[in-house]
C-alpha cells in the first residue's frame, strides 16, 4: 500500500498531470462555483418574493 501512495504522489506532483488535467480540474470547480453561486441566488430571489407577499412572517 506504501508503495501506491508514493507513486500517486510522483504522478500527481508530476509536470505531466498539471499540463494535462490540472487546468481541466481547476476550470471545471470554478464553473461549478459559478454554476453553484446562480442556483443559490436564484432561491434566494424566491425566498425573498415569498417572505415579501408574506405579512404575517417573522423579520
Amino acid at each position: 500500500m506504501d508503495k501506491f501512495w508514493w507513486k500517486l504522489g510522483e504522478i500527481l506532483n508530476g509536470a505531466w498531470f498539471y499540463d494535462n488535467i490540472g487546468d481541466i480540474f481547476n476550470y471545471s470547480v470554478i464553473i461549478l462555483g459559478f454554476f453553484g453561486l446562480f442556483y443559490w441566488l436564484n432561491w434566494q430571489n424566491k425566498f425573498n418574493k415569498k417572505a415579501k407577499n408574506n405579512p404575517n412572517q417573522l423579520k
